[in-house]
């Protein structure tokens, strides 16, 4: 897999969106239907700005879309941005398993008379301590 830096920008920038409480709430309700920004900022006990400024967060990670009607701003989630964070999780996950795996067989290819002669049954001696 080559991770190019637009690739790690992107990650930098959905990760950062993803870290902070009140964003992540956001986006779960943006991803079940569209909310005015106004409609969200009720929801929090801060100012609406904050609430604006968390959604600017978020629609420049690439995970809701906003659109004007009249004097309100919609924001919508965006399903396939999510979706990319779930496969770099997944990809990171791959490199974890990957190096479980070895470690598996490295222990299943070492026996016991390998790493310590002493414990050899044909070394005529007890195991030592």
């Amino acid at each position: 897999m080559v991770v190019t830096v637009i690739d790690e920008d992107r990650a930098d920038a959905l990760f950062h969106a993803l870290a902070d409480r009140t964003r992540r709430d956001i986006l779960r309700r943006v991803l079940t239907g569209e909310h005015s920004v106004s409609a969200l900022a009720l929801k929090y006990d801060v100012s609406f700005a904050a609430v604006q400024k968390h959604v600017v967060v978020l629609e420049k990670a690439g995970l809701l879309t906003k659109r004007r009607r009249g004097r309100e701003q919609l924001a919508s989630g965006d399903v396939t941005a999510v979706r990319s964070v779930a496969a770099m999780l997944a990809d990171l996950e791959d490199i974890w398993r990957g190096r479980i795996a070895r470690i598996d067989e490295l222990i299943a290819s070492d026996s016991p008379e390998e790493n310590c002669p002493c414990l050899s049954p044909t070394s005529g001696t007890t195991p030592t301590t």
